[in-house]
């Protein structure tokens, strides 16, 4: 059973400032827009802007997902080498510094920055669908859940080929592959398009219940947090 969880100590080390450098650059590059397009500040900004804000924030949050992403792949890819998280980061840092520590960080701004954009864009449409079909001027925690669910869903279901491409250059052995190019097209040549898809079943099980709770605690601590200014 131990075995489901290999790699789980490096998601679990980034997750609190990944997300919250994921939401407070989200807030920022909203505030510019609104600052941009002449807006008062706290209005409501048109989908496209808020697709433009997750994007944005897309760039933050590969920076903090990159470098983990790389040891927990490959934690779960290497069983026998190493021992833990630290002895992984060791061992990556070793065999080529900081360099090899931030591998594939490009190919997670690649997915994260059209992926987040897609997931904030998503995110705000449905909510506002829902709140016009309940008549409601606040989204209700079922409408947060729903949207949020089904964000992340939207969200999978665009990045999980350039995931798969960033997984492979981040666990191969240093100069198994040229570039990202070069893993699409090796991948595609021996495997076929559908190996870039390969995991969208799990991904997508996980995506609806753990963004529906993430965006859901999200809404909710910001609204305790405004109640209390």
């Amino acid at each position: 059973v131990t075995g489901l969880y290999r790699g789980v100590s490096a998601p679990l080390v980034a997750v609190i400032p990944a997300f919250a450098i994921n939401f407070w650059s989200y807030d920022r590059a909203a505030c510019n827009l609104r600052r941009l397009s002449n807006q008062a500040p706290g209005s409501e900004l048109s989908i496209s802007q808020v697709s433009i804000a997750g994007g944005c924030s897309g760039v933050a949050l590969a920076f903090i997902i990159g470098p983990t992403e790389r040891i927990k792949c490959l934690l779960q890819t290497n069983k026998n080498q190493y021992s833990g998280f630290l002895d992984c980061a060791r061992q990556v840092y070793q065999e080529g510094g900081m360099r090899s520590i931030f591998r594939g960080t490009g190919s997670a701004i690649l997915r994260d920055v059209p992926g987040n954009a897609i997931y904030f864009g998503s995110y705000e449409y449905l909510k506002r669908f829902f709140m016009r079909v309940e008549g409601a001027e606040k989204a209700s925690t079922s409408s947060v859940l729903m949207a949020g669910g089904f964000a992340g869903i939207a969200n999978w279901l665009f990045a999980i080929p350039l995931d798969t491409i960033k997984t492979r250059w981040q666990t191969a052995p240093i100069g198994t592959y040229r570039n990202l190019l070069d893993v699409f097209q090796t991948l595609v040549r021996n495997e076929g398009v559908p190996a870039l898809y390969r995991g969208l079943s799990a991904s997508l099980m996980r995506a609806f219940p753990a963004n529906a709770a993430c965006l859901c605690g999200v809404e909710t601590v910001k609204g305790m947090l405004e109640e209390r200014r």
